[in-house]
């Protein structure tokens, strides 16, 4: 018989419901993981290997077979880690077979045994959430998930304390949601002096919700009141807040659980390729357009910009979402945001 083990795998931002199941058989003493997995999963059966002989524990002598169901979607990331050990343990009777019951997992594992955070906490909290299971999570994203609301969640420190908490030997507590931050001081108008016209017409942008575009010689003053846009619009609605920061999670840029509801401003350099402001790359990773999202996307000499990647913001600005293609991936990322530029005469 198989030992289960739900995680997931990202597709955007939204989280898709993974079975890892695990076999022993006899035959040649190999570790096998199939069900599309790229590089980064393969190289797990070292990693989990590492960690057992961390924790004492080996691997028994026979064919051990780890599928990732459904086979044909593609899977990425080190978040398996966990998943895949805790399949593993289940069927070596470490831990007790119904024990993983109700629970979704996903973590990166070291070789000391030590759970370290995986990208898309939040977003995994709340697909686990809606799947009517829990999340085990590494502690250090215990509070980002725990942003998720009614979902439980169990983020140990490591392979030891977990399996200790299984036992009823050391219950582990809920981590508590991480703080909102302030952010940042906002910067102010008041700080330009003159430019009444400038400043009139960004306070017009700002209300209205306008795209932007600051046209004067250098040193006038376009930036410093690109860089004001975000003082003058309000805070972040609590869903807006979430959408943004499952995004930010999926980009790995959340800190301990910590969110702010000040908007993002995102200046990307003139050099930025397509995939960099619309995401892509081996991964589909967002790019500076999602990450603006709810925000402001600041483009500063905007003619140095390339043509492809300037006009791979059209259908983004429309549309409110972006759309990344690719061989093998197709995921949507939202991306509704204030578009502001700068150009000199």
């Amino acid at each position: 018989m198989a030992a289960k083990v739900v995680t997931v795998a990202f597709e955007g931002v939204e989280a898709r419901r993974v079975d890892v199941e695990v076999q022993l058989t006899n035959g040649q003493n190999n570790f096998v993981i199939v069900g599309l997995a790229d590089k980064g999963v393969a190289e797990s059966r070292e990693r989990v290997r590492g960690a057992f002989a961390g924790l004492g524990l080996s691997l028994p002598g026979k064919r051990i077979v780890a599928n990732l169901a459904p086979a044909d979607m593609p899977k990425e990331g080190a978040h398996f880690d966990l998943p895949i050990a805790l399949a593993v343990m289940v069927a070596l009777g470490v831990i007790p077979l119904d024990a993983l019951d109700g629970w979704a997992a996903m973590g990166e594992l070291s070789l000391d045994g030590r759970i370290v955070p995986a990208a898309g906490a939040l977003p995994a909290a709340m697909a686990a959430g809606a799947m009517g299971l829990g999340l085990i999570c590494p502690e250090a994203s215990g509070p980002e998930a725990a942003w998720a609301g009614g979902t439980r969640i169990l983020a140990p420190r490591s392979l030891v304390a977990l399996i200790n908490h299984f036992r009823g030997s050391q219950v582990l507590s809920a981590p508590a949601p991480g703080p909102v931050l302030e952010g940042e001081r906002v910067k102010d108008l008041r700080d330009v002096k003159g430019q009444e016209h400038a400043k009139r017409a960004l306070e017009i942008a700002a209300a209205g919700g306008h795209n932007l575009l600051f046209c004067g010689p250098p040193g006038s003053g376009k930036s410093m009141l690109a860089q004001r846009l975000p003082g003058l619009l309000p805070p972040l609605t609590s869903a807006e807040l979430l959408e943004t920061s499952m995004v930010h999670s999926v980009a790995g840029l959340i800190a301990r659980g910590a969110l702010t509801r000040a908007r993002p401003f995102r200046s990307p350099h003139h050099s930025a390729s397509m995939a960099a402001l619309t995401g892509g790359g081996h991964r589909a990773k967002p790019g500076e357009v999602s990450l603006a999202h709810n925000g402001v996307l600041f483009l500063d000499e905007l003619p140095e910009f390339g043509v492809q990647a300037l006009d791979s913001l059209r259908a983004p600005l429309e549309t409110g979402e972006v759309m990344v293609a690719r061989a093998n991936a197709h995921v949507r990322y939202p991306a509704r945001v204030q578009l502001v530029a700068a150009m000199n005469p």
